[in-house]
């Protein structure tokens, strides 16, 4: 059975607590990500050396296996790294959508590598943890927007994918 794809706005994350992961946005500064980005990427490495029988597995008919949640990270740290470079050069640009659910099924998540993603999430996570880090404080309000309105800026993009990719360890490994 195919996964029903998330249509929830999660951009309430970046000023509220998610009752699901614990995630807290403002606990963290915006100079902190950088590191938490590494220590979770760190994570994930740990998640992929298993088993690819128990990668693959989804616990239920709703869930990605996490194989899948790891694929998607990886995703998410390349696409937030184009949104951010983009706020960085640009003055408010408009963001291209990003279907999650569409690109898993195209990119076909369980078919891949573990070891493969393990390393390709490696690289998007240190491309944006580095990207983050060489943000000057005065480009930490610089904007940019979702096509669905909703509006970023560095800062808050830096939670809100902060939030992501915490959550989606959480959803793997519980902590």
């Amino acid at each position: 059975m195919p996964i029903v794809p998330d249509t929830k706005d999660w951009t309430w994350v970046i000023e509220r607590p998610c009752p699901e992961c614990g995630f807290e946005p403002g606990a963290a500064s915006f100079r902190d990500i950088p590191r938490l980005t590494r220590e979770n990427v760190a994570a994930w490495e740990r998640v992929l050396r298993g088993d690819r029988a128990e990668l693959i597995l989804r616990p239920d008919d709703a869930t990605w296996s996490p194989l899948e949640y790891a694929a998607h990270v990886r995703d998410v740290c390349r696409i937030m790294l184009a949104r951010l470079n983009l706020m960085l050069v640009l003055d408010d640009p408009a963001f291209v959508n990003w279907d999650q659910d569409e690109t898993q099924q195209q990119r076909d998540y369980n078919a891949q590598d573990p070891a493969t993603v393990a390393r390709e999430l490696a690289a998007a996570g240190q491309a944006i943890a580095t990207a983050f880090e060489l943000v000057a404080e005065s480009d930490e309000q610089r904007t940019g927007r979702r096509g669905d309105g909703s509006t970023f800026t560095a800062t808050t993009l830096a939670s809100y994918f902060l939030h992501d990719i915490s959550h989606h360890i959480w959803d793997v490994t519980g902590r």
